[in-house]
């Protein structure tokens, strides 16, 4: 990664100002003004992770370099995040989109700017990005976003084929820790500890809310865009990586939006492309400031007239729970769907998939998954700050029902989204199903390339889930992530099919007892054959950023995935600690405590003994100013019920934190606790 010292424009940083709203409420900015007095387009990107410390290393590397390409980049705290009024009570709440309307508006009317504003982000940001261009804002010329998705349930970290993620219970954590933390004095003044109590009191424990809607229902429709997709009126550019969660929304975007979009999908996980993980990162800004200057500046960059989809095509690689890079190539589609794509079928027949698989006897084939399937399954989507992804699948095929191919004699490459349609039965009313393909070399070991859930009671959608009737076969679909892969010669194609997969995903209320019936279920890939075009795709930038906000590290990290299982007691245990260490960020003189451990158990096959547990402390310091907050989330289960246990403490410190003879008042206490009824999950 290349910092670029000398750029187009000179830029003027402006740490704060303060975006007034129609109801009186101010939301805080940063902004870079390129040092002109020419009226110039705004970029601004809209996030609840507090633009002041938390999220300024990224800002430093990102809204620089666009300003300096001659944008106004501005970063805004959301309405009771970071230096902003308010109290934020959950996401993509109506406030929020009402709010970014008029943060546009606002942006739109300044003497510096021409009029046109686009918008950007990651995430929440990619998020609001799409469901703010679905209000239409005039001002609004374009969008990027970035690890997002258009459907609030079916591809979001909350639930997966109508199943409970682990990863609910994580972002639950983020944002639990986020919302308590108090704006910065430096900014908002003396009223900074009456703003932040307000928070401590109203915020509320979001997780409680994501557990009370188990369907897809109208609390998550309402900010879904998938909805209307004719609603969204300006260009998009879907962006994603194959280690993250978010892929599936840009196969989508692409095919029903009615604006000029394109698609990017990279190797990475939950990171922008110029910092991607794993790499090969990418000159993402380059390819923004082409996005932008096409969009906002009327320039032809050539930017539309490349393929509607470019994505990384992974070669094969040994399986491990992190990588550097991920070798492969990139390849492109001018339309999607792609026409130039055929669907390959391989029918389920006795432990193996056959294009042809003969006259061979229907078999139906029975599955009790030990809980110890997914213990190595990696994070639903992969944050690159600990070893996140897949590990050898053979560590968890011993409790599955595997099919396998013949050896390849030739490269078979797959782009898009496979499918498994099942014919299966259960002996419970409520049931799951996890299927996952690997890439098996000769030695053995198996790479995860994609995997589904299904939760069976949702297996006609999830708006209105239905219970099995036990011993009835159904015939079910069951999609699979999107992919791009390549299986080289020598190798095999495994589909993996078991009852369970935790803890990536919750368990059913009762042990089931699955029934697959092979002959007549089907997996199906979209197979794609390599093309000479690829070659002569235009190559990507090596990746450049702005100079990093000055930061002096004064304690280290730390960063683990442990496995335990106690052979005595019979609980196994999956501990993550993601400890980002102390640090100081020089220009602000404040110092950043930041470190979250989450736990994962089980004991035995008792499904109602799963468990998950976070933990995490932030801490702000500086001269006069010294907070800490604490976190602790604890989810079990019943047959019957989900069982939310929670606390948060805050705490204003008299004396550096690092001094034994610190003295620290516990300033807001609260405690929760919810049994929440299991509606068929």
């Amino acid at each position: 990664m290349r910092t670029v010292e000398s750029l187009p424009y000179r830029v003027r940083d402006i740490e704060n100002v303060f975006i007034p709203m129609p109801d009186g409420a101010r939301l805080a900015a940063r902004v870079w003004r390129p040092v002109t007095d020419e009226p110039l387009p705004a970029v601004f990107e809209y996030i609840p992770y507090r633009k002041r410390d938390l999220t300024r290393a990224r800002d430093a590397l990102n809204h620089p370099y666009l300003a300096g390409h001659g944008y106004v980049s501005v970063r805004v705290d959301l309405r009771g995040s970071g230096d902003s009024d308010g109290v934020l009570t959950d996401e993509y709440l109506p406030t929020e989109h009402d709010d970014a309307c008029a943060v546009i508006d606002w942006l739109a009317e300044q003497p510096w700017c021409n009029g046109k504003v686009g918008m950007m982000g990651i995430s929440w940001g990619g998020f609001n990005s799409l469901q703010v261009a679905a209000r239409r804002p005039p001002a609004l010329a374009a969008i990027v976003s970035a690890s997002a998705t258009e459907d609030l349930y079916v591809d979001n970290m909350h639930y997966m084929g109508g199943c409970l993620l682990s990863d609910n219970l994580s972002e639950a954590t983020v944002m639990f820790a986020f919302n308590s933390l108090p704006p910065d004095p430096a900014i908002v003044g003396d009223r900074w500890r009456d703003m932040w109590h307000e928070r401590l009191a109203g915020s509320g424990l979001w997780l409680e809310q994501w557990l009370r809607h188990q369907h897809r229902d109208d609390y998550w429709k309402r900010a879904s865009v998938n909805e209307d997709y004719s609603a969204v009126g300006c260009p998009v550019l879907a962006v994603g990586g194959w280690a993250d969660g978010y892929t599936n929304a840009i196969f989508r975007l692409l095919e029903h939006l009615d604006v000029p979009r394109r698609g990017l999908i990279g190797p990475w996980g939950h990171k922008y492309p110029h910092l991607g993980v794993p790499g090969p990162a990418i000159g993402f800004l380059q390819e923004l400031v082409r996005w932008w200057d096409h969009w906002l500046k009327g320039r032809d960059t050539g930017v539309m007239d490349e393929p509607m989809l470019r994505a990384w095509m992974q070669d094969s690689v040994s399986p491990q729970p992190s990588y550097e890079d991920r070798p492969g190539r990139w390849v492109g589609e001018q339309e999607w769907p792609s026409p130039k794509l055929d669907t390959r079928e391989f029918t389920l027949t006795r432990y193996a998939l056959s294009e042809d698989p003969g006259d061979e006897e229907p078999r139906r084939l029975w599955l009790q998954s030990p809980l110890s399937v997914g213990m190595f399954a990696g994070k639903w989507a992969s944050y690159a700050a600990t070893p996140d992804l897949p590990s050898d699948q053979r560590e968890e095929d011993g409790g599955s029902l595997v099919f396998e191919t013949e050896v390849l004699t030739e490269t078979f490459e797959v782009l898009g989204m496979p499918e498994l349609e099942l014919e299966v039965s259960a002996d419970r009313p409520n049931a799951m199903v996890a299927a996952r393909l690997s890439d098996v070399a000769p030695n053995g070991e198996a790479t995860r390339v994609t995997y589904g859930l299904l939760n069976l009671t949702h297996r006609d959608g999830s708006g209105e889930p239905k219970p099995l009737e036990p011993g009835r076969e159904y015939r079910v679909r069951v999609p699979l992530n999107g992919m791009a892969h390549s299986f080289p010669p020598g190798h095999r194609i495994r589909l993996s099919v078991s009852s369970s997969y935790w803890p990536l995903a919750w368990p059913s209320p009762e042990p089931v007892m699955l029934r697959v019936s092979t002959g007549n279920s089907v997996l199906r890939m979209p197979h794609r054959t390599p093309r000479p075009e690829d070659e002569r795709l235009r190559p990507f930038d090596p990746p450049e950023v702005a100079p990093a906000t000055p930061a002096t590290r004064l304690e280290p990290g730390k960063h683990h995935w442990k496995v335990e299982r106690d052979l005595e007691s019979g609980v196994s245990t999956l501990e993550i600690e993601n400890d980002q260490g102390t640090f100081r960020l020089d220009d602000t003189a404040t110092t950043v405590r930041r470190a979250t451990t989450e736990w994962f158990s089980f004991r035995g096959n008792d499904v109602n003994s799963v468990w998950g547990e976070t933990h995490t402390v932030r801490r702000m310091e500086r001269q006069n100013w010294r907070v800490e907050v604490t976190t602790n989330t604890v989810l079990r289960c019943t047959r019957a019920e989900f069982v939310l246990d929670a606390q948060l403490d805050a705490y204003e410190l008299e004396e550096p934190r690092a001094d034994p003879r610190k003295v620290a008042k516990r300033v807001y206490s609260q405690n929760w606790h919810h049994r929440i009824p299991r509606d068929l999950v």
